[in-house]
């Protein structure tokens, strides 16, 4: 028998059984993956760039 794996949503930690049936998965629903959507649209998320500041524009940096 196979055990039917579980997740959290990423956005409200609700407990999503992980099967195909699922088709918003990892999420649980429409409204939350669209609300995921919405937050990366508004840069809420953001991806680290390694150190360097975003108040120095590119060509007065000293990158040695």
């Amino acid at each position: 028998m196979t055990k039917i794996r579980t997740v959290s949503c990423p956005q409200c930690g609700a407990k999503v059984k992980w099967v195909p049936e699922n088709r918003f998965r990892p999420f649980c629903s429409e409204r939350c993956k669209q609300i995921d959507l919405g937050a990366w649209a508004a840069e809420d998320y953001r991806v680290p760039d390694g150190g360097r500041s975003d108040d120095v524009p590119a060509d007065e940096r000293h990158d040695d």
